[in-house]
Parts: structure tokens; C-alpha cells; sequence
């Protein structure tokens, strides 16, 4: 399929030789719960798709990475899950590192690793907690005399098991007794961090998304990133950039994996030639409107107006990736389903893309009010 043909070329650049060595395995191998999927990432350089070419990374901008993303979900679904959390993240904290002039040499030094090193960046933001916001406080920092010692956790966390970096925001309590907002680098071999097994299904087994606990972790004073009143408003800046960021690969991903689909259908030539234009005319208009709304983000769409596009091409591409997977997987067969469990696999996969926050029912409410023209306020 052409479009999926371009974002396997844009995923060459960035990233040569990397779908074919995955490619020499098989789907069920890629996507097991010991696959090695996330480290044969690693090594192409994965972990700095998103890190400025100033840090030694390959500054992918918002459409070369949603191609890069829906080629990887086609090829493996976890892994494009998998990263998403560690690219949204790396975006937003390079943004605070570009932005502001206070971050500590701690802070730049494990940056600037990133990419030369190849960390890969799990995150204990809020996601998976039912009512909250993915940017919301998931840990609690107390102060001591060297630093903070943080408790809490996060399920599911994506990485949890070849995680370099847990990035977490934490709610800070002060001796006033008021809470701040801060963002937490914790070194992934912290005393007091463990990961505990919490994925029960084989669908997207190896994007690792297990727990992570917290328990008594210091977290030294130089890696700790709090805001201030005079800064807050930029780090909500810099939320909604992340939140963009995650709501653009999110997207991607599921859309690779309903694209591998599709491409059987049409290559295998199933149904007559109405059916097979129909059906890719479905997923065609789902990535034009997801590439649509990354180049707008690319070309300096931001603040309220990204976040409303960006939920706008999640939740109309969930929907038209649903029924393109419904209709791709009834044209391919009975006898195809029966043979092999790809099929049944990649259709279980894609239905996920409705489980990632927020769900269409919390922001139902917000996201009316904003198209009758009230600011966006999501919680």
C-alpha cells in the first residue's frame, strides 16, 4: 500500500535495517511477553527519534514520527506502544531543557543520554488510573535533608522492564503544607523501585506494561524539576505538548496495526474492486487526518486548538479504524482467520487504541463547550 509503503520508507531513514531484522520474526514472536522487540529498537536508535539534534538525536518532527510510529505498529504493535510513553515524554522534557535556564547539570547530563546512550524513558504519569488526566500527579514526594522521598506507582507502565529513566510527576507537599507540582528522573535501579506483573492478556504482551511501585525511593534534590508560580503556566505549556505528543503516536501506532490488515486485503486482492477501494478509502481518510493534524502541530498549531484537534483525529480515526478492521478482517476470510492468528491478533490490538485515556466520555462534556466556543479544560 503506498501510504503505508511511505512510512516504512520515513522509518528507513530514521532508522535503517530495522523492520527488516524485526521482520525476521514472526508476529507471535515480536509480540510476546519475552520479545526482544524493545532492545533490537534500542540498538537502531530508537529512544532518540524525538531528542534535538543539538542532544545527538534525530529530531524527528510531528509527521516524520506519526509515519515512523504506524510502521512500526504494523510490524509490531506492542513496540509501537511501547514507545509512545518514552517519546512523549523525551519531547516534553526537552522542551523544559530548550525553554528553561534552571534545569541542574544532573538533569542535562541524563538528557543529553539519551540519544548517545540509547535511555529509554518509561513514565509514571497518570495514565491507566480511571477519572485522571495522563498528566496527572501518580506519585507523592516528601522532603528530606538531600532531596525527596517518593512514593506510589503507576499500571500499566509501559517499558517497565527495560526502562533506563521512570519519569513521574509528583504532587510535592511543602512544609506549609500546600502541594507543587514537580517533575521526578529517577534511575530506573533505584532502591525501592520493583516491577510487579500486572498484564493479564497476550494482546500487546511485549510493550512490557506491568507495574511499577515506589516505595521509600530518594530521588536526590538535582533531579527534580519543580515548578514555581512564576513558571507554572509553562509547564502547563508544556503538558499540552505532551499531551499532543501522546495523542498523535497513540494514534499512529493503532493505525499501523489496522494497516497491516488492510494491506492483506488489498494485496491479496479479496473481495471485488469496490470493496477493496472502500476499504482502503477508510484508512486513507484516517491518516490523512491524522498527518493532517501533525503537520498543523509541525507548522506551530499549539494551546487549546492542538489538543482539540488532536482529540478530534483520535476519536474519528477509532472509529473508521474499527469498521476498516472489521470489514478487512470478513474479506479476508474464514479459511485465512482459521489459518493463521495474525488476523485475530491484529484485530484485537487495534480495538485498544479506545482503552488509552481520555476516554470519549470524560472529555464529552469539555470538548462540547469548546467547539460552542468556552476555552478547553480537561482534568
Amino acid at each position: 500500500m503506498r501510504s503505508l509503503d511511505a512510512a516504512r520508507d520515513m522509518c528507513g531513514r530514521f532508522h535503517p535495517g530495522l523492520l527488516a531484522e524485526l521482520e525476521q520474526l514472526t508476529l507471535a514472536e515480536r509480540e510476546a511477553d519475552d520479545s526482544p522487540v524493545v532492545e533490537i529498537y534500542r540498538a537502531h536508535g530508537g529512544p532518540g527519534l524525538l531528542v534535538p539534534a543539538d542532544y545527538g538525536g534525530a529530531q524527528a518532527s510531528p509527521l516524520q514520527a506519526v509515519r515512523v510510529q504506524r510502521a512500526l505498529g504494523a510490524v509490531s504493535p506492542s513496540l509501537a506502544v511501547a514507545t509512545v510513553m518514552h517519546h512523549f515524554t523525551v519531547a516534553m522534557l526537552f522542551s523544559l531543557a530548550e525553554t528553561a535556564e534552571r534545569l541542574t547539570p544532573g538533569q542535562l547530563k541524563m538528557l543529553s543520554a539519551v540519544a548517545g546512550d540509547g535511555l529509554w524513558f518509561a513514565s509514571g504519569w497518570a495514565e491507566g488510573r480511571s477519572g485522571q488526566n495522563i498528566l496527572a500527579p501518580a506519585v507523592v514526594a516528601e522532603r528530606t535533608a538531600t532531596g525527596y522521598r517518593v512514593d506510589g506507582g503507576k499500571k500499566p507502565c509501559s517499558l517497565s522492564r527495560s526502562m533506563d529513566v521512570l519519569t513521574a510527576s509528583a504532587a510535592v507537599r511543602d512544609e506549609d503544607g500546600t502541594t507543587s507540582l514537580a517533575l521526578l528522573l529517577i534511575p530506573a535501579d533505584s532502591p525501592g523501585i520493583s516491577v510487579v506483573p500486572f498484564w493479564g492478556t497476550q494482546v500487546l504482551a511485549a510493550s512490557q506494561s506491568h507495574e511499577v511501585r515506589l516505595e521509600g525511593v530518594e530521588v536526590g534534590e538535582e533531579l527534580v524539576i519543580r515548578s514555581t508560580p512564576q513558571h507554572q503556566s509553562r509547564l502547563d505549556d508544556l503538558q499540552t505538548a505532551g499531551f499532543t505528543w501522546f495523542e498523535l503516536l497513540t494514534t499512529a501506532a493503532y493505525t499501523g496495526a489496522a494497516s497491516a490488515l488492510v494491506e492483506q486485503a488489498v494485496l491479496r486482492r479479496r473481495g471485488t474492486a469496490a470493496d477493496r477501494a472502500r476499504l482502503a478509502t477508510a484508512l486513507e481518510a484516517s491518516v490523512n487526518l491524522l498527518e493532517g493534524t501533525a503537520r498543523a502541530v509541525g507548522d506551530g498549531l499549539g494551546g487549546d486548538e492542538a489538543v482539540a484537534a488532536v482529540l478530534v483525529a483520535r476519536y474519528a480515526a477509532q472509529d473508521l479504524l474499527a469498521d476498516v478492521v472489521d470489514a478487512a478482517v470478513e474479506m479476508l476470510g474464514g479459511i485465512a482467520f482459521i489459518g493463521s492468528p495474525d488476523i485475530a491478533y491484529l484485530s484485537s490490538a487495534v480495538r485498544a487504541l479506545a482503552f488509552h485515556p481520555p476516554s470519549r466520555a470524560s472529555v464529552a462534556a469539555e470538548l462540547a463547550d469548546y467547539f460552542a466556543g468556552q476555552p478547553l479544560r480537561l482534568s
